[in-house]
């Protein structure tokens, strides 16, 4: 069986959720928050992270409107995720990830692990809740 090294990002103007998988591609983890201050910083940060997991592909929600259309954040994320892929040399995938926020603030309440003012969690957790998302799709 090929090892899965996919990066799951929930990339936003503030924050980014970063998850990485298990390298048999069933579990996907949140690793961290990128806090973001430049874009410089945001590549230098996400080389450390692909670097030390031998990344080979990386995972990014598309946050499409409500109803599938693309916004303006959708067309953001696009030309940021594009841009990173082109300049760490990796390919894109792509992931709807409407309302998978409002999932992950489920999932912390529920593990109580939830704290209003802890937004970057919410951000980690949801980029595990896309990287699942793809990783579920790739096993049909």
């Amino acid at each position: 069986m090929k090892r899965v090294a996919a990066l799951g990002l929930d990339v936003g103007k503030k924050r980014m959720g970063v998850a990485g998988c298990d390298g048999t591609g069933l579990i996907a983890t949140g690793l961290t928050t990128i806090y973001r201050t430049s874009f410089r910083e945001d590549i230098k940060q996400l080389q450390n992270i692909i670097q030390e997991r031998a990344v080979e592909i990386l995972v990014v929600g598309m946050p499409y409107t409500l109803d599938g259309s693309m916004g303006f954040q959708a067309k953001q994320v696009v030309k940021f995720g594009d841009t990173v892929a082109k300049i760490l040399d990796l390919p894109i995938e792509y992931v709807d990830e409407r309302l998978t926020s409002v999932e992950a603030e489920a999932m912390l309440k529920a593990s109580k692990k939830f704290s209003t003012r802890d937004k970057g969690a919410i951000d980690c957790q949801a980029a595990a809740i896309i990287l699942q998302q793809w990783l579920d799709t790739r096993r049909r």
